[in-house]
């Protein structure tokens, strides 16, 4: 199987029931954004949109990684242009002094705060990386080129 790029299918229900805050205008009961993180996984895994949540099953192993990944920062609040919602992290993701010797392809944004329920689903190119950092940059926070765009 293969990873596949994707919006969770599940990310789309739980926002329509008020469960995920990206930014710091919360009108539920929390008054606080969520935590947001990024694992990473194996080539090998069957990452894409029915994801539902995290798991460690096939995610990425080795020196310097920890389960579950690295937090995502939101320091930008979710807006809006035309008829499309739009968000993207303020910085790039980065995995420091990380040696990952089993190719892998994908990140997986989960919503930490909320039991580790499933965003979003992006591959890039397979690679390994020893004893070095993995920067993940994030694109320009408008229509058409936000990591998370709601049409």
């Amino acid at each position: 199987m293969a990873n596949t790029q994707a919006m969770c299918t599940s990310f789309k229900a739980d926002l329509l029931n008020g469960l995920h805050a990206f930014g710091t205008s919360v009108v539920r009961g929390a008054t606080t954004a969520d935590t947001f993180k990024a694992a990473l996984y194996l080539a090998s895994a069957t990452i894409n949109a029915a994801t539902t949540a995290y798991s460690a099953t096939n995610e990425v192993s080795g020196t310097g990684y920890t389960a579950g990944g690295v937090a995502v920062t939101f320091g930008t609040a979710p807006s809006t242009s035309g008829t499309s919602a739009i968000v993207t992290p303020s910085a790039s993701i980065v995995y420091t002094t990380v040696t990952l010797t089993t190719s892998f392809d994908t990140v997986l944004l989960y919503n930490s705060t909320q039991s580790n329920k499933a965003v979003s689903v992006h591959t890039f190119g397979a690679q390994t990386i020893t004893a070095g950092t993995l920067t993940l940059t994030m694109p320009t926070n408008a229509v058409s080129t936000a990591l998370i765009e709601i049409d």
